[in-house]
Parts: structure tokens; sequence; C-alpha cells
């Protein structure tokens, strides 16, 4: 519970190139599994939401699709995510991959204005070493974090800490998200994708809920896997539904350690042409579109 003292509340963007751990980082700062992570790139498409609360302060840590040049509609919608949630945030936490040597100055990577003056803290991922910040780029924090030992997660909350204004709580200090639980069962069946299906499969591949019947034991929850082509629900089905079976049973896996109960999940496949491609498409999966912009 908060102190009975002023409190603190705000938001923390994770942001970098596809693939650069924030994802890692999200479940590690929340303690709880809940944005999907996979060693291929471009899995998150929507940001996820994270609440940390202790003591006097509470952290709305929001996980954002990696920012990359846009080759169609979907992932001009992820970038548009991505820049949204910077242009909300009290601060931001910038990772990059250590191994890649210093992390470029975030200012070169998204627009200017849209990162403003917020405060900026470098987190180098994999266990690297801190280097110094490039030439041009403002002083700021640099961590260093490693998911196997913990190390920086101390850090980097203790910075996130400093950084937020005071205000009241904007959430309950129990939750863990802001997010519905249909919103992490549909990315827990495409993280099964990406951990089960070829290389390029699980991106022409979005997940939604139909049916969640609150109170039912098991609880049971139907959903439909949309992919864009007919050839490719042959492969998600597989060989008399062996794939279907293995992707579900992996994702029921995922939702139950979530949820705490035995979950009956109904799986369906259906063909949804060009989704990645088409406004009216993403808005029918729940992707809102990316914003008209001024050239």
């Amino acid at each position: 519970m908060p102190t009975s003292g002023p409190t603190r509340c705000g938001i923390i963007a994770l942001v970098g190139k596809p693939n650069a751990g924030k994802s890692t980082l999200l479940n590690a700062l929340v303690g709880t599994k809940l944005a999907i992570v996979s060693p291929k790139p471009q899995s998150t498409r929507q940001p996820v939401v994270g609440l940390y609360s202790d003591g006097d302060t509470q952290l709305i840590l929001m996980d954002t699709p990696g920012l990359l040049e846009p080759r169609y509609l979907l992932q001009e919608a992820m970038l548009e995510h991505a820049l949204d949630v910077l242009r909300r945030a009290d601060a931001v936490l910038h990772l990059h991959p250590g191994s890649e040597g210093p992390a470029p100055a975030l200012a070169t990577i998204v627009p200017p204005e849209t990162l403003g003056s917020r405060p900026v803290a470098t987190v180098l991922t994999g266990g690297a070493a801190p280097h110094h910040a490039e030439a041009g780029e403002p002083p700021h924090a640099t961590f260093a974090f490693t998911l196997e030992t913990r190390r920086g997660i101390a850090e980097i909350l203790a910075w996130c800490r400093e950084q937020v204004p005071e205000g009241p709580f904007r959430y309950d200090p129990e939750d863990i998200s802001t997010q519905p639980l249909r919103f992490f069962v549909a990315e827990f069946l495409r993280e099964a994708a990406f951990e089960l299906l070829g290389e390029e499969l699980p991106y022409a591949l979005a997940a939604e809920v139909d049916e969640f019947r609150e109170g039912s034991e098991p609880l049971y929850i139907r959903a439909t896997l949309f992919v864009e082509r007919e050839s490719q629900k042959g492969m998600v089905i597989g060989s008399g539904g062996r794939t279907i079976r293995a992707l579900g049973a992996l994702a029921r896996q995922k939702v139950e350690d979530l949820l705490g109960q035995q979950v009956y999940l109904d799986l369906w496949v259906k063909v949804l042409p060009k989704w990645r491609r088409t406004e009216q498409r993403l808005r029918q999966l729940g992707i809102p579109p990316p914003n008209a912009r001024s050239s």
C-alpha cells in the first residue's frame, strides 16, 4: 500500500530497436511474465503495460514495438505506437544490446521533437559493461541489465523512481497491468507461434479472443488465429491437426501460469487476406492504424 506521505506516479517508456531486450526487461521489472519474448525481432506489435507499485511510488512501464523503418501498414502502426508512448512518457529507458558497443544517441533514432527534454537512461542488455555516451548525447545514467543474475534491476528502478512526478497512484497497487486478460491470451498465442512456427509465418499471424467465460472451471477461452493465405492456414493446423494442438498446448500453459488456474483453450484458424496492409483489417483486429502524418 502507498505510504501516508506524498506519492509519485508516472510513465516510463521502454524503447529501442527490435530485439534490444525491452520485453525481457519489462517482465523483470514487474516480476511477472506479461510481454512476449522471442529471439525473432519485431514480436511486439502494440505497447504492453506493466505496473510496478512499491511504497510511495507507482511506475507505469510501457514496453514498445521496436524502432524500425516500416515496410507496410502494420509496421507503420507499430512505429506510431512506440512514438506515441514516448510523447506521453515522463522518462525513457533506451535499451541497446551491449554486444553492439556504445548506444547511439536516442535523438538520432527518434524525432527530437518527439523525445523533447525527457530524461533518458541507457540500458545495455546482455551484461556488457556500461559505455560512455556518444558525443553530442547529454550526460545521463547508463545501466547494464542481465536477466539471469537480475543485475541492474534495483538501480534501474531507483532511477525511475527519481524521474516520475509527485501525484496520486493511477491504479490499484495490487494490479500488474492496465490491459485486459484477453489481450494477454492473444499475446501468448502469438508467442507460441513464434516458438513453434517457421521464420516468416508468425509475422502473418494475428490472434483474437472471441469468448472468455468468467467463472467457468476450467476457464473456457475460444480464440481465432488469423493468417493471410489459405496455404498458411494449412501450416498452422498441420497434418492431422498436430501443429494447432501443439500451439494450443504451449499457449495454454503460458495463460495458466499467468492466471493460476486451469484453462480450456478452443482454437480456430481463419484466413483474413492482406490484414497487415489494410487499415480496415487492422481495426478489425484491434490494432489502431497509424495516424495521418504531415510531410
